[in-house]
């Protein structure tokens, strides 16, 4: 089967096994509440981001990989200055304590996402300029400094999820640019274990590891959502208790839409439904490398490798704080929660990945 087919047929049923637990989980809620607003409301929302990330995606697919990357730079200048823009009184929404939303015709964009996809592109963009010439401290110390200016407005959002992800994309394309390790990996160690180290002194954060590891600690606080949503997932046992028949979507989980779709997919599907929503994800996963490794050209090859792996990687926190094995912290899953901004952003990706697999087939086509 031609990679482009696994690609589509994986996010295409992950959309809409997504949209059918976003109209459950988010149906149960407002029949819950006594009929306070529409049953169809958010399932509509999230159909109407899916056809904006599909319209974008289709432009960017015509567009290409080679004139995305050219314009990468001025891309990931105006998604800055709309994280400046955040903190502009009266513009930027804060929900949950965080800046990130700017609303816009009764929907909101979120501009971090568009940072996720940008700061590796801006990067690669950089690494083939170089073209094979050996990269100096101060040359790499450059590029990293005009990089951590929007990861530093991320991070006084606060967003630490985003943040964090964005990090690991960087440590990537590090690796597999071949940067010296003298220059990043053993600077990294040292803080991250001086940070480490503390971060522990601290009563607040020893009280967070303390929750993480026993959250019914604190059932009213931070550990009731990892509490409920192990609830969830053990209720589901095998095989589930059927679609529709959840109990911890009727307002027992917050955020059963978003960040905990999957523990409500675990209780209605069981074991094996999991099973399956990982499998989708490792074909997902797959097929993105394999596109990597038949690029013809280095920029396909790193844009198709670092792309895979923000989606993978999103994937696999975001089942491993449901799970229980990661501390809660605000992550969507990609193409199956709720969240409009990183469905555009996540249909961009695949349009790249689309992209890259057309014009190395067409290459070995006319050879």
């Amino acid at each position: 089967m031609r990679l482009q087919y696994l690609l589509v047929f994986s996010i295409a049923v992950l959309f809409s096994f997504g949209l059918l637990m976003v109209f459950n989980t988010t149906s149960a809620e407002i029949i819950d509440r006594y009929l306070e607003g529409s049953t169809h409301a958010p399932l509509l929302k999230q159909i109407v981001y899916g056809m904006i990330g599909i319209a974008v995606g289709v432009v960017v697919y015509w567009i290409g990989y080679a004139s995305l990357l050219k314009w990468s730079v001025p891309f990931l200048l105006i998604a800055t200055a709309l994280l400046f823009v955040l903190f502009i009184p009266g513009v930027g929404q804060t929900i949950n304590g965080s800046r990130r939303w700017i609303g816009l015709f009764g929907l909101t964009f979120q501009p971090s996402e568009c940072v996720k996809i940008l700061i590796p592109l801006v990067y690669i963009r950089w690494f083939l300029e170089k073209k094979g010439e050996e990269i100096g401290l101060l040359s790499f110390l450059k590029i990293l400094g005009w990089l951590l200016v929007p990861i530093g407005l991320i991070l006084l959002q606060p967003d630490h999820g985003t943040t964090a992800i964005l990090f690991s994309l960087l440590v990537v394309l590090f690796f597999i640019t071949r940067i010296r390790f003298s220059y990043w990996a053993f600077p990294l160690l040292i803080l991250t274990v001086a940070g480490g180290f503390g971060a522990y002194q601290m009563p607040y954060v020893r009280s967070r590891i303390q929750i993480y590891l026993h959250p019914e600690l604190d059932l009213r606080g931070k550990g009731h959502q990892p509490h409920q949503a192990k609830i969830a997932a053990g209720s589901g046992q095998l095989f589930g208790r059927g679609i529709g028949e959840s109990l911890q979507k009727l307002n027992y989980l917050p955020e059963a839409r978003s960040d905990y779709i999957a523990a409500i997919y675990a209780e209605e599907l069981g074991f094996v439904g999991i099973l399956g929503l990982i499998a989708l994800y490792l074909i997902l996963t797959f097929s993105g490398m394999a596109v990597a490794f038949r690029s013809i050209d280095q920029g396909g090859f790193l844009i198709a490798s670092i792309l895979t792996f923000l989606i993978s990687i999103q994937a696999f926190l975001n089942l491993g704080i449901v799970s229980g094995l990661l501390p809660s912290k605000g992550m969507t899953l990609p193409f199956f929660s709720q969240g409009g901004s990183s469905l555009v952003i996540n249909m961009i990706v695949l349009s790249l990945l689309l992209d890259i697999a057309r014009k190395s087939k067409k290459e070995r086509a006319s050879r």
